[in-house]
C-alpha cells in the first residue's frame, strides 16, 4: 500500500458535491473483507448493476436540467442526448458517487477503522452502465486489541531539586551560542570546532564523501547511521591539511540494508581550525539575549531545567508505562506501516524535545541517536501510539486550540521567536498534526500518572558536552529530512 492517496483520488474522495446525495440514498452491494497482513485488509465490492443505473438517472437528470443546448429549452433537453453530450462529465460524476457512497458504507456497516486512504488507482477504474460494477483495494487499520490495565501501575520516577551548580553548567553551554568561532593556527584541541572533508572507504575503495562539515571535537561524534567513539582522543593534536583514519561500524537498523553492521574506514582532513571565544555575562549580555539582569536570566534556566526533568520523569515513566502496557500487545505492525514511520516518529520525539528546552546540539545526537535505532522506536512507538490514543478515546480526552497555542507559545518563547513564526512553521512542515497527536498522548500518560503509585530515584540532568552530532550518514541513501532545524536556538 502507498501509504498516501494521489492527489487526483484525494479530490474525488473529499468531493463536496456528495454532500448533494440524500441521506438515505444507500446503495445495494456485496463485500468481502479478509485479513491480508498485520493491520491490513483486502475488501472486495460488487456494486449491483441497478443501483449503479439508478446513480446514473440521477446524474443525466441533474445535467439535463442545468444543461444548454441549442433548440431546446432549458429542463427540456432529451436524456438520450444529455448523455450524449455530456459522456465524459457523467461517467465522472457517476465514478466519484458510486466510489464515494459505497466506501462510506463500507466503513460504516464493517466497522473497519482506516488508517489511510484505500489505494485506489482511479484510473483504471470503469464504471459499467448495464452489469454489476466490481472493485477491490488493500487498507491499512488500526490494529484491534484489548485495553490493558493502565490504572494503579507501580513505576520509577526520577527526581532532583536543580542547584545553583547546575544552573552554572547549563549557563557556560548557553553563553557559548553567543560566542565567536576564531581560527586559530594551533593544532586542535579538545571544544574546538574543526572544517573537515570526510572521505569513507569500503573495502579499500572510496565509497562516499562528505565535503566541508564544521565539527566540534568531543568524545563522540554521532552520524545518522553510526557514531565514532574516541573521536577527540582520534583528532586532538591534528594540524590543517592533516588527515586521522578511524573504523566506523554502520548502525544494525540503518536505511542501507545490505550494509548494517558493516565497519567503514572513515578519513577526517582538517581544513582549518577555530576555537570558540565566549562573551562575558554581564547586564549587557542578559540585555542582548533578552534578560532584565542576571537573576532574572538564571531564573529562566531553571525553569528549562525544571522543564528537562519533567521531560526525563515523563519519558522514563513513560517507557515504563509502554512496556506494562504493552506486555499484552502481541500483535505485529506491518514492515512498510513502521518503515513509512520513521520519519514522523522522530519529527515527534524532537518536538518534545523542543518543548523541553534542549539545545540544538543535544536534539541533533538524540536525532542521530535514534535514527541509528530507528526501526525499533518506531515499531514500539507505534504501538504505544495506537495504545494511548484507544486510552485517550475511552477516557474522552480532547484537545482544546488554547492548548495547542500554549504549547506553540512555549517553544516560541524557548526559541526566541514569535509564536505566530512558530505556528507557521510547524503547519507548513506538517508537524502541527503530531503537536496536536502528541498533547492528546501526553494528557493520556498523565491520567495514567495520576493513578500510579512512584518509587522516586536520583536523575541526572541530560547535559551532555561529550558529543557532537553531524546531520549525514555514512551510507549512500536518500538525504533524510533532519528533525532539529538548522535554525532552532540553542
Amino acid at each position: 500500500m502507498t501509504g498516501a492517496v494521489n492527489v487526483a483520488e484525494q479530490q474525488v474522495l473529499d468531493e463536496p458535491q456528495a454532500d448533494d446525495l440524500p441521506a438515505k440514498a444507500r446503495l445495494e452491494l456485496k463485500t468481502e473483507i479478509k485479513d491480508v497482513g498485520p493491520c491490513k485488509k483486502h475488501i472486495r465490492v460488487i456494486v449491483a448493476k441497478d443501483a449503479i443505473a439508478g446513480v446514473i438517472s440521477e446524474a443525466v437528470q441533474e445535467y439535463a436540467g442545468k444543461a444548454e443546448i441549442p433548440g431546446f429549452r432549458a429542463g427540456k433537453v432529451p436524456a438520450s442526448l444529455v448523455k450524449k453530450r455530456f459522456k465524459k462529465e457523467i461517467a465522472d460524476q457517476v465514478k466519484q458517487r458510486v466510489l464515494m457512497v459505497s466506501l462510506d458504507q463500507i466503513a460504516e456497516d464493517s466497522k473497519i477503522d482506516p488508517i489511510n486512504q484505500p489505494n485506489l488507482d482511479l484510473d483504471t477504474v470503469e464504471i459499467p452502465e448495464d452489469a454489476d460494477f466490481e472493485y477491490e483495494f488493500d487498507v491499512e487499520v488500526r490494529p484491534t486489541f484489548d485495553l490493558p490495565t493502565y490504572k494503579g501501575l507501580k513505576l520509577s520516577r526520577p527526581v532532583r531539586e536543580i542547584s545553583d551548580q547546575d544552573i552554572d553548567s547549563y549557563l557556560s553551554g548557553f553563553v557559548e551560542q553567543y560566542g565567536t568561532q576564531e581560527p586559530v593556527d594551533t593544532p586542535v584541541a579538545a571544544g574546538d570546532f574543526v572544517n573537515v572533508n570526510i572521505v569513507i572507504s569500503r573495502n579499500g575503495v572510496e565509497y562516499n564523501k562528505i565535503d566541508d562539515q564544521l565539527v566540534r571535537i568531543m568524545p563522540v561524534l554521532k552520524l545518522q547511521d553510526g557514531e565514532l567513539n574516541g573521536f577527540d582522543t582520534l583528532m586532538i593534536g591534528a594540524k590543517e591539511g592533516e588527515t586521522r583514519t578511524a573504523k566506523v561500524k554502520v548502525s544494525m537498523e540503518a536505511s542501507t540494508v545490505e550494509m548494517r553492521g558493516e565497519e567503514l574506514d572513515v578519513a577526517f582532513t582538517v581544513l582549518d581550525v577555530k576555537r570558540i571565544s565566549v562573551p562575558t555575562v554581564d547586564e549587557e549580555f542578559c540585555d542582548r539575549v533578552g534578560f532584565s539582569s542576571l537573576e532574572s536570566l538564571r531564573t529562566a534556566i531553571r525553569r528549562t531545567l525544571d522543564r528537562q526533568v519533567k521531560y526525563e520523569q515523563r519519558q522514563t515513566c513513560r517507557k515504563q508505562i509502554t512496556d506494562k502496557i504493552t506486555e499484552s500487545a502481541n500483535w505485529e505492525l506491518p514492515a512498510d506501516m513502521v518503515e513509512k514511520q520513521v520519519d514522523n516518529a522522530l519529527r515527534r520525539e524532537i518536538l518534545e524535545m523542543q518543548q523541553a528546552g534542549f539545545t540544538t546540539q543535544q536534539i541533533m545526537a538524540r536525532e542521530n541517536d535514534l535514527r541509528q535505532q530507528s526501526l525499533t522506536m518506531t515499531r514500539r512507538n507505534l504501538k504505544e501510539h495506537f495504545i494511548l490514543d484507544r486510552i485517550a478515546t475511552e477516557e474522552k480526552i480532547e484537545v482544546s486550540e488554547l492548548e495547542i497555542e500554549q504549547e506553540i507559545t512555549t517553544m516560541a518563547f524557548q526559541r526566541g521567536e514569535s509564536p505566530r513564526r512558530v505556528r507557521a512553521r510547524l503547519i507548513k512542515s506538517g508537524v502541527i498534526e503530531n503537536l496536536y497527536a502528541q498533547i492528546r498522548e501526553r494528557k493520556a500518560v498523565d491520567l495514567i500518572l495520576d493513578s500510579a503509585a512512584f518509587n522516586d530515584t536520583a536523575y541526572n540532568l541530560l547535559q551532555d558536552r561529550n558529543t557532537a552530532a553531524l546531520e549525514r550518514s555514512l551510507c549512500i541513501t536518500q538525504a533524510a529530512a533532519p528533525a532539529a532545524e538548522s535554525n532552532d536556538a540553542e
